[in-house]
């Protein structure tokens, strides 16, 4: 049944409202070091991340599964992608693909598109389109998790956001 599911595109989408400014959340989406703290499901931390935000730009984001994963220890997730829209602190979207590290052909093709929009009481909500359009022949069950693991770092998102010391340059 799985395998019938995802053979075709997969549409994934999140809603989230923030009590942070559109800056802050801009910020933690498009500067590398900001997206570090967030990024990925819980137990996981990005070892490498490269931004260059522009039309073309590439966005690099490696996620690598802590101890608290058991036997996944140590997996690394690498996601590669190109900005396809900028537009600055409304909207961000990229076409990217992500794979396990030594499992290319498992590759999972995706078009992230996201959108801020700022409240009249300083919040912030975002909708966050992902469009899974080709599942790699080893990508199945990663392709299936996709949607845990973003509600997961749009939680995360919601922490860091959340946090005295987190503001917008």
């Amino acid at each position: 049944m799985i395998t019938k599911l995802l053979t075709r595109r997969k549409d994934l989408n999140f809603e989230r409202s923030y009590a942070a400014p559109v800056d802050a959340v801009w910020d933690a989406w498009t500067q590398a070091e900001r997206l570090r703290e967030w990024w990925g499901p819980e137990k996981t931390s990005v070892p490498e991340c490269e931004l260059d935000l522009r039309v073309g730009g590439r966005i690099y984001v490696v996620t690598e599964a802590g101890e608290g994963m058991g036997k996944y220890q140590g997996t690394r997730w690498p996601m590669d992608g190109t900005f396809s829209v900028i537009e600055e602190r409304a909207r961000l979207a990229y076409d990217a693909r992500s794979w396990t590290e030594g499992e290319e052909e498992g590759s999972t093709i995706h078009v992230n598109d996201l959108t801020l929009s700022p409240e009249g009481d300083g919040t912030t909500s975002i909708r966050l389109h992902v469009a899974i359009t080709s599942i790699g022949p080893k990508a199945k069950m990663a392709a299936f998790g996709m949607k845990w693991g973003y509600k997961q770092q749009l939680d995360q998102l919601g922490e860091l956001l959340g946090a005295a010391e987190f503001s917008a340059d």
